[in-house]
């Protein structure tokens, strides 16, 4: 019990650290990225179609998808909904009670907002709305906009972890 005092207080700590700029920031990409994403997925639920000889954008490539990548864990059913919500939550305080949040606080925005978009699709529609289909040279499975955005967000973060790391070794080296 008092590891988990320590752990809090530890956190509240860290959170009066935070700047008032990198909350706004913050804030503004993942509402921006939740509402561009189901405004895009309104779009595609009201009949948008696009086709072409390598994507299929809409139409007969809109799906619901109960589980996450490649329709995974979807026998967890309106459980993985739950899941996913603690999940969010916990890599979000994880990252505001170290220095994680000061340095991709931009990627993570974005990350927390695309994943929240999809899912309240779980609590709006049968499953997350899917509508892009790849299929030239091999079939991909269907995404939608966020799952992009979390992909982006992701390699975002991996960059700016490796970009301070090779400067940490210059650092170094230049002593």
């Amino acid at each position: 019990m008092l590891k988990i005092k320590e752990f809090f207080k530890h956190c509240l700590e860290h959170c009066q650290n935070l700047s008032i700029k990198h909350g706004i920031v913050f804030v503004i990409l993942c509402l921006t990225a939740l509402v561009l994403d189901q405004y895009v997925k309104v779009i595609m639920l009201r009949g948008f179609m696009w086709d072409s000889e390598a994507l299929t954008i809409g139409g007969y490539a809109l799906v619901y998808n109960k589980g996450v990548a490649f329709s995974m864990f979807s026998f967890l059913e309106h459980y993985l909904k739950y899941i996913q919500i603690i999940f969010l939550f916990a890599l979000l305080i994880g990252a505001m009670c170290s220095d994680f949040f000061i340095k991709h606080y931009m990627p993570l925005g974005i990350l927390i907002g695309a994943g929240f978009s999809n899912i309240l699709d779980r609590f709006i529609h049968e499953g997350v709305v899917d509508y892009v289909y790849w299929h030239y040279w091999f079939d991909f499975a269907i995404f939608n906009l966020a799952d992009v955005m979390i992909d982006i967000s992701v390699v975002w973060i991996l960059w700016q972890m490796i970009a301070q790391k090779t400067s940490n070794l210059h650092n170094k080296e230049s002593y």
